[in-house]
């Protein structure tokens, strides 16, 4: 059974730019943050010979929403005054969402909201409310790293299939992989499963996985697995 890909969302980070990208200010004691949700608009194009005399829609504009955030509120910090400038000169800013495995979200948004909630016997929070405008581009900050190392599942057998378990990657990779015998590339041996042939037997299989992503690449290799034997 594979294990789960569940994450917690402690170490996300939420910045904002106000130079198109160029510098991002980290807005801190955040614990709380609701990324954007779109959604699309539906158009009506029912006429009076629809089929069945039901209604028909077409999509129409698509929505990128909100984004929201909760932080805790500290007069006078770095990030209230960041947010009362940004609140002030009601232009559009850049934020810049960062889940714990390195992949960004980013979208021009303006501040609608922030709203300091000061409680008698509880901690100062603030809420801030982006309106997203145009749409939000996903990607990764940082170029793959492996943390633990991928392994080969399956006995080394001629006929019997062998199946690479991919390993702890961050900065979430696309994976290419490539089958070796005795550290010796095997000709069309890509996929994620490979079937040993006759012409292994004696010989240690590995899997070598690449993993890339628009940042950069990083290469990672199994432990070999016994000589193949014959079926």
């Amino acid at each position: 059974m594979a294990l789960t890909e569940a994450m917690l969302g402690y170490g996300s980070k939420f910045e904002v730019s106000t130079d198109g990208g160029s510098t991002f200010d980290e807005l801190l004691e955040v614990f709380n943050i609701t990324p954007p949700s779109a959604s699309v608009d539906t158009v009506d194009t029912t006429h009076m010979r629809s089929p069945g005399a039901k209604k028909e829609y077409i999509l129409g504009l698509g929505d990128s929403g909100e984004a929201s955030m909760e932080m805790h509120y500290i007069p006078g910090s770095a990030s209230d005054l960041k947010l009362i400038a940004i609140e002030a000169a009601r232009a559009p800013i850049m934020a810049r969402i960062t889940f714990p495995n390195g992949v960004t979200a980013k979208f021009n948004g303006l501040l609608t909201g922030y709203a300091p909630n000061m409680p008698n016997e509880d901690k100062m929070t603030a809420t801030l409310t982006f309106k997203v405008s145009g749409a939000t581009v996903v990607g990764s900050e940082v170029a793959p790293s492996n943390s633990v190392l991928p392994s080969v599942s399956g006995v080394a057998q001629v006929g019997q299939i062998l199946t690479v378990i991919d390993g702890v990657w961050s900065g979430v990779p696309i994976f290419t992989y490539q089958w070796q015998k005795d550290a010796v590339d095997i000709s069309g041996a890509t996929a994620a499963t490979y079937l040993p042939v006759v012409g292994d037997i004696g010989g240690a299989i590995t899997v070598e996985i690449t993993g890339a992503n628009l940042t950069g690449s990083a290469m990672a290799e199994s432990a070999a697995t016994a000589d193949v034997i014959a079926a």
